[in-house]
């Protein structure tokens, strides 16, 4: 499979990031962007200042905001939306998609309600097999691939010509894409990554210390590979970039809104405060610990600490109490 024509739909800082990669890697990019006006300055200015300021965007990249155009010939799609968005956007975008494009999940989540993960929405609405759909995970900080700094990232797929296809479309001097057949552990790495960073950040705006991140980090990695094994992941997706990778990452930097955005509520703010302070959006992971919690409940898995996160962004208690909730737990074996 040859891609050259790729579509990205949503211009937000991942999807306009993800752009860039294509197009730095010799592809031809049309973004679709929802407000005229960041349209208008990705194909004009080569910016998109909202999202990624001060990064020069390359002149192989253009915008739209007329869909049809944008997917018009496209040889990949790639779906740049919010997880629980990501239902209504490709209802309206699904019969402009072009016949045999691959399609690409940016999206990091499990949906509310339906429990499913992007890969089994997009096929759902998309009606394609959901072997056929590529998803995107790792590491992957917006700002610091913008900024071409050296980074790695796993393109999962059931189908693996599909991965490499997308491989090879995104591989340049500055980002390694590595492909993997995993689809389900990394699609839940992805996802309860964001609700560990949360935890993350709670702890840090109460001031605590290293020690309580790498628990919760390490904690937070056994977690999620208890889902995983219960769903048929392989144990060892969550030590590489789609675990491990991706958890560090979104843990431990300032440029994560997940962890920004827990590190409010630790120091007292509402979720609303946060939400404000963070331009109005809100942290995946907010969302994530619900459908996680409900999912995780649903095969009997035990998940104490996205459990601790649901009860402090759903049912308001504090971060402090439920911090003291998580140590005096029953003692246990390490791997029990």
């Amino acid at each position: 499979m040859t891609v050259q024509r790729v579509t990205v739909l949503g211009a937000g800082s991942w999807g306009t990031t993800f752009a860039k990669v294509l197009a730095d890697a010799g592809r031809d990019v049309t973004m679709w962007a929802r407000r005229p006006e960041v349209a208008d300055e990705i194909r004009t200015g080569h910016i998109n200042g909202g999202y990624l300021p001060g990064v020069r965007l390359p002149d192989r990249l253009t915008a739209t905001t007329d869909a049809p155009r944008a997917l018009a010939g496209a040889d990949a799609v790639v779906l740049a939306v919010p997880s629980q968005s990501l239902r209504a956007n490709l209802t309206g975008w699904r019969e402009l998609l072009p016949s045999g494009a691959i399609l690409v999940s940016l999206a990091k989540g499990v949906e509310l309600g339906t429990l499913k993960r992007m890969s089994e929405v997009i096929s759902e609405i998309a009606r394609v097999p959901a072997a056929e759909v590529v998803v995107v995970s790792g590491p992957n900080l917006a700002r610091e691939i913008a900024q071409e700094q050296p980074s790695a990232a796993v393109l999962a797929c059931a189908d693996h010509e599909r991965a490499v296809a997308i491989q090879q479309a995104s591989f340049n001097n500055y980002f390694r894409p590595y492909t993997n057949t995993d689809v389900v552990g990394c699609e839940l790495g992805g996802a309860c990554k964001n609700v560990i960073a949360l935890s993350c950040g709670m702890a840090a705006g109460l001031g605590f210390g290293t020690n309580t991140m790498a628990t919760l980090i390490t904690r937070g990695l056994a977690e999620m590979a208890r889902l995983g094994a219960k769903l048929g992941a392989d144990p060892l997706t969550f030590a590489g970039l789609a675990g491990v990778g991706d958890l560090v990452a979104t843990c431990s930097s300032p440029l994560s809104r997940n962890r920004t955005f827990g590190e409010r509520i630790g120091r007292g703010e509402t979720i609303e405060q946060a939400q404000a302070a963070a331009g109005g959006q809100v942290a995946e992971g907010v969302m994530s610990c619900r459908s996680i919690r409900d999912l995780a409940g649903g095969v009997g898995v035990d998940m104490p600490i996205t459990d601790a996160m649901y009860r402090v962004c759903h049912e308001g208690a504090a971060p402090a109490r439920v911090g003291a909730g998580l140590l005096g737990r029953e003692r246990k074996h390490e791997w029990s």
